[in-house]
Parts: structure tokens; sequence; C-alpha cells
């Protein structure tokens, strides 16, 4: 990968107060991280069991504190997890919160285990990494994965105004640039990923709940806050 240490630098600096910025942001949906966090895995868990699929091996790409980490172990019932991130300060909070056994905290440097990887689950990245390198931060994802494996690639719908308005209330997510479906489509391709199938979650906010069970329903349309896309590397890669 690139130099990402201004990225790492500004993570650094966010890590303490990281919970609190996106909770005022998210507050205006009625719900807190943890929901968000939990729906995405279950949602990466149903589609992984439609594909009758059991990822034993891990990495979160980007895990920052961790707050994913205890739903990949649990949910998708892991037997091993790799927390990478680039902010050390973050990893630090992360191992603190959730290290156990089954988890290790690296920086991508500190990787080597490449081509191994069952699956790999990335939130919320991409957009915070700068333009020029993300082709390459792709392909350290893929090559991190093995043959056959999965990346559930996890961005912020830019085609929702909804999202648009929390993120301008986070301090570390105002200035990013946004990566949607089509773009990421494209990034994941050109990299030699096999789009499997793309889908958009968290429509309803709490006052709404009462619809929530529409979601799944309406998962092909580009209305959810966030879209996860499913991507295969090739077994012949």
């Amino acid at each position: 990968m690139n130099d990402s240490s201004n990225t790492a630098s500004e993570f650094d600096n966010f890590a303490t107060s990281y919970d609190d910025a996106l909770a005022e942001g998210l507050s205006v949906t009625g719900e807190d991280r943890n929901y968000y966090s939990l729906g995405r895995v279950r949602w990466l868990k149903r589609h992984l069991d439609r594909l009758k699929i059991k990822a034993e091996y891990a990495m979160e790409f980007g895990c920052g504190t961790g707050t994913n980490i205890p739903y990949l172990i649990e949910i998708i019932d892991l037997e091993s997890l790799i927390g990478m991130d680039i902010s050390e300060s973050s990893l630090k909070i992360a191992k603190s919160f959730y290290g156990c056994e089954k988890v290790r905290f690296c920086v991508p440097s500190e990787f080597k285990l490449a081509g191994q990887v069952d699956l790999v689950f990335c939130n919320g990245v991409f957009h915070h990494i700068p333009v020029q390198y993300r082709a390459s931060a792709i392909k350290y994802v893929r090559d991190s994965i093995k043959p056959g494996g999965l990346f559930a690639f996890w961005e912020n719908n830019p085609w929702n105004p909804g999202t648009r308005y929390i993120m301008s209330k986070v301090s570390f997510d105002r200035d990013a640039i946004l990566i949607g479906p089509s773009e990421g489509r494209k990034l994941l391709q050109t990299a030699g990923f096999e789009i499997l199938n793309t889908s958009f979650l968290f429509i309803f906010p709490r006052l709404l709940r009462g619809l929530r069970f529409l979601e799944p329903v309406l998962s092909h349309l580009p209305l959810g806050g966030q879209y996860q896309m499913l991507a295969r590397k090739p077994k012949s890669y």
C-alpha cells in the first residue's frame, strides 16, 4: 500500500473521541453505532448462508476501535480474525476492549499471511483513502484473500440524503470523498474481483422502525444509508 501517514495521523487524533463524534452524527437516526454494526454483520451472515459458505479465518480491513469485532467473531462464527488498521492509537483501544485469543491486531505492514484469508470485511474505510491510493488498497485486500474467498465491501451510499447529512455532522467524515456503487463496482472489478451482488441497507430511522421488515425486500433499490458489495476472488486468480 502507498503512504498513508496523513490518514493514520488523522485517525490517531480521533481515536479517543471517535465514538462520541460518530454518536453525534448517528443521533438523528435514533440508533447508535452498535445497531448498525450488528445489522451489517447479520446481513453479511445472511448472504454467506445463502451461498453455503463457512468462513473461518477473516480480516477486518480498517477495524478502527473494534466495534464490529465481537459481532464478526460470534455471528460469522470465526476461528480467528485479523483486526487491521493504519491507526495504532485506534488499535490499542480495540485491543483493550476486544482482545482475545481469536483476535490479532496489526497495521498493514505487519500482515504477512497473504492469500490465506477466507473473508475480508470492510466498512466505510475507502471513502477516507485518498482517491489515488484506492486501487492499491483494493489490491492489498485482494492479495490477502485466498482464491475463492470473499470481500464484503461496505460503503456509505452517496445517493441517500440522510447519509450525507449525518456525515456532515461527523468531524472526521465531513471532507470524505464518497464512493458510489458504480465506482465501487469498477474499483473491485479492475482489481479482479467478481461481483456477486450489491444490496442497500438501513432505510428507516428508529422513528419508522415498524417498517424495517420491508428492508430485505427493498434491498435491491438504492435507498439505504449504506450498501454492501459482496465480491469473490476467482479461484483461478
